[in-house]
């Protein structure tokens, strides 16, 4: 381990010599992928056939993850990438440039933290943090080493998308007052695991990370911490932030100052914490909203957007098509023609090259924004009430309790400082 006095002074160090090195590169873009499980393993595949970007790491806490991802990118290309099961050590070296981050939730942001402090730029998969608290030091943490940050919300490079908020944002609606998304997640009952030793393949003490330690079992080792408090953010966090993300894009909102939110985990009993059903409203200073509904158990009711503005109303379907109904009409506009679906690890790799965060698409303030969303919905969600909040504060109005939420008690050495 290193000792915070040392690794303060690495990264001080790291730094000031991963910005002299850029300077003098060529254009190639060198990454490590941090987290190797589906998300990262599909970081792997949209990355490879970006030119002149190199996988030069792989780091996973899971030994197994590790060894086949490096065997994938070594058939695609004849390159073998370092393999790390602690990502301390991809900070330590000056030849990769930037990292994009697909580990459990409750880690996103101390990665980051710890890279952009080294030097490196940062992709950051979605939610880009676990608490809001987390969101606002990803931030400055940006700002404060001048590092190119990205987050994870990819329907900001598709086509559709990108074409049905700008016709918004053009007011072919009108003055949108409310928007609504639906998001059915058809999860089963993950059942009761009991506590066990880990297995030899997992560093269970890196895996805990910044939580509080606690026994092993098989419900968090893969997927559906998602579903514990400690590691995830529940459905809401985990896909709710798409479509919220896009809401928020085309009403052109920041933050709200109400939110509301109901549900429960219903149709089961099992070990997961987090609710399979939600219903929250965000409400902003001018009085329009924003309406998410998720539901876990079985709908045909497939996922979708509504915006609704003065002059008429877009409603979007799951793989982007969209129909605009005007005014009293009850036949749909011609849908216009889209742009292409842009490489979101092209855009990236583009934004590193030239120094300039303005050339994302989702640079890392616009995802942890809409991730602040998810966080305030799930805080009114544990508290069982109406929270009034204040954005320029980052704070709850008169409500110690919910302000207690928006940080964590963190696990050293696995801290997210104050001052980053």
């Amino acid at each position: 381990m290193i000792d915070v006095m040392q690794r303060r002074q690495f990264l001080v160090a790291a730094s000031a010599a991963a910005s002299q090195a850029w300077a003098g590169a060529n254009d190639r873009v060198r990454l490590a992928i941090i987290g190797v499980g589906s998300r990262g393993s599909a970081h792997i595949k949209e990355i490879l056939p970006v030119a002149n970007v190199e996988i030069g790491a792989v780091v996973d806490v899971d030994g197994r993850r590790t060894e086949a991802a490096a065997s994938t990118i070594f058939q695609k290309t004849g390159k073998r990438p370092k393999i790390e099961t602690d990502m301390r050590r991809v900070f330590e070296d000056k030849s990769i440039d930037a990292v994009t981050i697909a580990t459990t939730n409750h880690w996103h942001t101390l990665t980051a933290v710890w890279a952009m402090q080294a030097g490196k730029d940062v992709y950051v998969e979605k939610p880009v943090s676990h608490n809001i608290f987390e969101g606002i030091k990803l931030v400055e943490c940006a700002r404060k080493y001048n590092r190119i940050a990205c987050g994870g919300t990819q329907r900001r490079w598709w086509g559709r998308w990108r074409k049905a908020v700008e016709m918004i944002h053009n007011g072919a609606i009108g003055d949108i007052y409310q928007s609504n998304f639906f998001f059915p997640g058809h999860r089963d009952s993950i059942g009761f695991k009991e506590p066990k030793e880990p297995p030899a393949w997992l560093n269970w003490d890196l895996w805990v990370g910044p939580a509080p330690m606690q026994p092993y079992h098989e419900n968090l080792v893969h997927y559906n911490w998602h579903w514990f408090w400690d590691f995830g953010n529940g459905e809401l966090g985990n896909n709710g932030i798409h479509l919220l993300d896009v809401c928020r894009w085309a009403m052109g909102k920041r933050l709200p100052v109400r939110v509301q939110c109901t549900g429960g985990r219903f149709g089961y009993k099992d070990q997961a914490q987090t609710p399979n059903t939600q219903n929250v409203t965000w409400v902003y200073e001018d009085g329009s909203m924003m309406v998410g509904q998720l539901r876990g158990l079985y709908t045909a009711e497939p996922m979708s957007w509504d915006f609704f503005g003065s002059k008429g109303h877009m409603h979007m379907m799951a793989d982007g098509r969209f129909q605009i109904t005007m005014g009293r009409n009850k036949s749909p506009e011609p849908e216009p023609e889209c742009p292409p679906n842009l490489s979101h690890f092209g855009n990236f790799a583009d934004a590193i090259r030239a120094r300039d965060p303005k050339l994302l698409h989702a640079e890392i303030e616009e995802t942890a924004l809409s991730t602040a969303h998810c966080h305030l919905g799930n805080i009114a969600y544990r508290l069982n009430r109406e929270l009034r909040f204040d954005p320029a504060r980052m704070q709850f109005r008169n409500d110690a309790e919910a302000d207690k939420m928006i940080t964590r008690d963190y696990r050293k050495p696995y801290v997210v400082p104050e001052q980053v």
